[in-house]
């Protein structure tokens, strides 16, 4: 199959390189989504709950996809992601069943589509892919050619492509969660960060800045990972957990399901204080791993990174941005907090392909793209 042969590259720095990137068959098919009002959502501090809602659609996807590996990506307030044509519809089903518990559960609005790559193509545009292995069990997606912008443009011009599911349809969710505590800057700031390439500019153009812009951050301890070594803390009551009822009620009563969360995040929060090895689980060895394989820098149609950094690496990075800015070759955006924070997918707590997305905890990659918006 395509994606499984696809190599596994463990260096991020040959991400930025264009060669390693390679064009998805014809007849594979791009699913966006967007959350509609996610400023605002943010502005009134529920920035867990936009990226709740954008990890849904992943998580939808991986169940749906029972173990078969695809490409995807976590964007803050949307995710993408590809499937084979054969695989359509069932993805097209999750995205609609997405977006009837986000106005659900939320009262909040998702835009989604499902766009072909020869529709894409025949637009003018790329969507190419690589794989970047973080850790022995997990890989991430990169995203490149402009093709996947295309696609989310057409979703918010208002394209619809994707049938609207009906009132109470439920998405599986299984392993949906955030019950790690904010991990606070160890530097000085958690930056969120954005560089996207001109209309116009070539692959290697673009590649040549954002090379310049992990050079820039190469210094940095773990290359800026905001989750310490030993993985992120945890406390109780865990703050993501009326968010994970939501995910996992069905129909259950919310109180009800969030009632079991509690108690069973108070049991998982003693064995990782305590570090007491229950069976087959290494509570020290998992916790490790949550971090190991976190995404926290990635490509996608773009280089997205939540860097924990001091003051004078986000000057340097400012000024390296700006000239590349000027000279018509990017657009980029930053925002600045005290925090990151984590979403998780779990299946599984007893194997180590668990994935964890990281984005700023006071509005990161969103608050970031208001910056290129309002930008030359």
């Amino acid at each position: 199959m395509f994606y499984d042969d696809l190599q596994r590259r463990t260096a991020f720095s040959d991400m930025a390189q264009p060669a390693h990137y390679t064009p998805l068959p014809d007849d594979w098919v791009v699913g966006t989504s967007d959350i509609t009002g996610s400023t605002a959502a943010i502005a009134a501090g529920k920035y867990k709950v936009v990226n709740m809602i954008g990890a849904a659609v992943i998580s939808a996807q991986i169940n749906g996809a029972g173990g078969r590996a695809f490409p995807f990506v976590f964007g803050g307030d949307g995710a993408a992601f590809a499937h084979p044509a054969e695989f359509a519809d069932q993805a097209r089903a999750a995205l609609a069943a997405v977006q009837v518990w986000a106005r659900e559960e939320f009262d909040m609005g998702l835009r989604v589509g499902l766009f072909t790559v020869k529709d894409i193509r025949a637009a003018g545009h790329e969507v190419a892919v690589a794989r970047y292995q973080v850790s022995e069990g997990v890989d991430y997606a990169m995203f490149s050619g402009g093709g996947v912008v295309w696609a989310e443009g057409q979703m918010k011009a208002g394209v619809e492509t994707v049938p609207a599911a009906g009132p109470g349809t439920q998405p599986d969710l299984t392993g949906l969660s955030c019950r790690w505590s904010h991990m606070e800057a160890r530097n000085g700031a958690i930056l969120s960060l954005l560089v996207q390439p001109r209309e116009g500019v070539t692959d290697e153009a673009f590649a040549d800045v954002t090379r310049s812009v992990l050079e820039a951050v190469s210094h940095l301890e773990r290359d800026g990972h905001p989750s310490p070594p030993q993985g992120p803390g945890t406390g109780w009551p865990p703050p993501g957990a009326t968010l994970e009822a939501h995910a996992s009620r069905g129909s259950m009563p919310l109180a009800k399901r969030k009632r079991q969360i509690l108690f069973e995040t108070a049991i998982a929060w003693v064995v990782l204080k305590t570090k007491i090895k229950l069976g087959g689980f290494d509570p020290a060895h998992y916790q490790r791993t949550v971090g190991a394989n976190a995404d926290y820098r990635k490509f996608d149609d773009g280089l997205k990174m939540t860097l924990d950094c001091d003051a004078e690496t986000v000057v340097r990075l400012k000024v390296l941005l700006e000239a590349a800015q000027s000279a018509g070759t990017v657009s980029y955006g930053m925002h600045i907090q005290n925090e990151a924070m984590m979403t998780c997918i779990v299946p599984s707590i007893m194997d180590d392909t668990h994935v964890h997305f990281i984005d700023g905890a006071s509005g990161g990659y969103t608050q970031a793209a208001l910056g290129i918006k309002a930008g030359p």
